[in-house]
């Protein structure tokens, strides 16, 4: 027999294709952005060097400039920066005529200038702060070495006094000779200590500062009897002088007073006019503003470049189909090695053989799987014939004699008396009774054999069940008893647990000769019935609760029963989550033992 060809779109073989190729993809793009994440940081690194060495020769040109009034000196030191950093270092006019540079190249007309050295103008974003003049452009502020004393013993009593307070500080000197102390906190009496120091200033440092002054009144267009005090940090404050003899007055004049509206602007202007006038007067001590300009010594490229050529795209296209490639074949081939015995399977269950079994992987396992399903399969479909048949048998019996007894009454052969009825009625009460086995193990199977548990005492239950049975048990010469321990109470379905115990009862003295003896004995949840019988044979004994199976199949209704009773009984026990167990001696008896939850 042929195996039906599974549609493409819906084969194991498809599907794994699929399931490779988009694994394969999401490797490939998860490698490409681990690549271009890693070519990125990269780069990042390398513009992050570049900017560190575009700010280190920054600095260093505009400190020249600081303390030069000259380029003239710049070529030495320009040439030893460009050797260290591998790079071309140019310095050039606004109008981009060379002032110096470390090496020949091509022309920088056209190039983008990497910063404006100059140090009264300074870049903040190369070197932060928010002072736009260079601290070393110091120029006629500098301390002259016979004046620094004086600071210096200002310093030191400064730093006593920082002692006394506990305040930790640090003493620096800046470019312009000055000695500057720099608090670890925050503290009134700490700061006292270094104000004298701040405000102290010497005779040469006093004149510039009171040119510096003159100069920014003139740039505020200040009136007579106001001027502009400036402490040696440059710091501005608005001031009165005295008329007549031109003192200096200390009544300070918000900036607000004199220039509207009162948002501060005045005192933006104060400080614009105060560095303006800082600049005129430091202009010829220091270098003319020039270019930088900082680029690659063979391409004159003014920052690095990174692309992708021709051959690397190629390259990376290439390497990429041929993963993509090498991802298909080997899905398919592995696909149809997995396909063949499956669809090997599906011959062997289209045919109902037994599937081969070769393998010891999922496969394998799913064979073997099947081929016991077959044989469970073939089991149940044997016993539900027997059981049709069985069934036929059980049905066909008491119908049979109901009609011979009709048949014999209308043709006046048989009395139709009370002995016709009673035989009538005996047999469809024997049929009733197989017909409501049949229905309780149908709503066994479906799970709908319902339960109604109420309290139960298994002492008045088992007098019940000895009650109901005396009669048959007498007329076949068998001693029936009771025996309980205690005075249990069980939660249970009284009607079915009469049914269960009623079952085993009769089984019981059914099979047990003249004489003999049935015992019922409860303890706990535990009930027992135990018989002097036959017993039942070591082999029989895991046969006998399959419905309508006798030991003898010989025996009739009569004597052997509908084959429905254990069954049943087991079924009810389920029903309640308890179980039915049996032991048996050929014999000496047999025992059953019903455990409830």
């Amino acid at each position: 027999m042929r195996a039906a060809r599974v549609p493409l779109r819906h084969s194991l073989v498809t599907r794994l294709l699929v399931t490779s190729v988009l694994i394969a993809v999401a490797a490939i793009a998860a490698t490409a952005w681990l690549a271009t994440r890693t070519a990125t940081r990269a780069i990042t690194q390398e513009q992050g060097r570049s900017l560190t060495e575009e700010k280190g020769v920054y600095d260093l040109l505009v400190g020249y400039a600081a303390t030069h009034a000259k380029w003239s000196g710049a070529q030495k030191l320009i040439d030893e920066r460009a050797a260290k950093l591998g790079r071309r270092i140019t310095l050039t006019t606004a109008d981009r005529t060379v002032i110096a540079d470390s090496g020949g190249g091509l022309s920088l007309r056209t190039a983008r200038p990497s910063a404006l050295v100059d140090p009264l103008n300074l870049d903040l974003g190369l070197v932060g702060g928010d002072d736009h003049i260079d601290a070393r452009a110091a120029g006629p502020f500098r301390v002259p070495a016979a004046e620094r004393p004086q600071l210096q013993k200002a310093a030191a009593d400064a730093m006593g006094c920082l002692r006394k307070t506990g305040v930790p500080g640090t003493l620096e000197q800046l470019p312009n000779g000055r000695p500057t102390i720099t608090l670890a906190s925050a503290d009134p009496d700490a700061a006292g200590c270094v104000s004298r120091l701040r405000d102290l200033a010497t005779t040469s440092e006093a004149k510039a500062l009171r040119t510096l002054g003159q100069s920014a009144a003139r740039c505020l267009g200040m009136g007579a009897g106001l001027t502009v005090y400036l402490s040696p940090d440059f710091s501005p404050t608005l001031m009165k002088t005295g008329i007549d003899d031109g003192s200096l007055q200390r009544d300070i004049v918000p900036a607000e007073l004199l220039f509207r509206p009162a948002n501060g602007a005045g005192a933006t202007r104060v400080r614009e006019c105060v560095d303006k006038s800082r600049r005129t007067m430091l202009r010829k001590y220091v270098s003319p503003p020039a270019l930088l300009f900082v680029t690659d010594p063979g391409t004159g490229a003014d920052r690095t470049r990174f692309t992708l050529s021709r051959a690397n795209t190629t390259r990376i296209v290439a390497t990429t189909g041929a993963v993509l490639l090498v991802t298909i074949v080997v899905t398919v081939l592995v696909g149809r090695r997995l396909v063949r015995p499956l669809r090997a399977l599906t011959v062997a269950a289209e045919a109902h053989t037994p599937a081969p079994v070769s393998r010891q992987d999922e496969i394998g396992l799913l064979a073997r799987a099947l081929n016991d399903s077959a044989v469970r399969r073939e089991r149940a479909e044997t016993q539900r014939r027997a059981m049709v048949s069985d069934v036929a048998h059980e049905l066909r019996t008491p119908l049979t004699n109901i009609r011979s007894w009709l048949e014999a009454a209308q043709d006046d052969l048989a009395p139709t008396d009370g002995q016709l009825l009673a035989l009538l009625h005996e047999e469809a009460v024997q049929l009733q009774h197989i017909i409501d086995d049949l229905s309780d193990l149908a709503a066994a199977d479906a799970g709908t054999l319902r339960v109604h548990p109420s309290p139960v005492v298994v002492r008045d239950l088992l007098a019940q069940v000895a009650d109901a049975h005396r009669a048959a048990a007498d007329n076949s010469g068998v001693r029936l008893e009771t025996a309980t321990e205690g005075d249990p109470v069980l939660t249970a379905d009284p009607v079915r647990l009469r049914q269960l115990l009623g079952n085993l009862v009769s089984n019981a003295i059914r099979y047990t000769p003249t004489g003999g003896t049935v015992t019922v004995t409860a303890a706990g949840p535990t009930i027992t019935v135990r018989d002097t019988g036959i017993g039942i044979a070591p082999d029989h004994l895991p046969k006998i609760f399959d419905r309508f199976w006798r030991a003898d199949t010989s025996r009739s209704r009569a004597t052997g029963g509908s084959g429905l009773g254990l069954p049943i009984a087991r079924k009810i026990a389920e029903a309640h989550g308890g179980a039915l167990t049996a032991e048996s001696t050929p014999g000496a008896g047999t025992t059953f033992t019903l455990r409830l939850p």
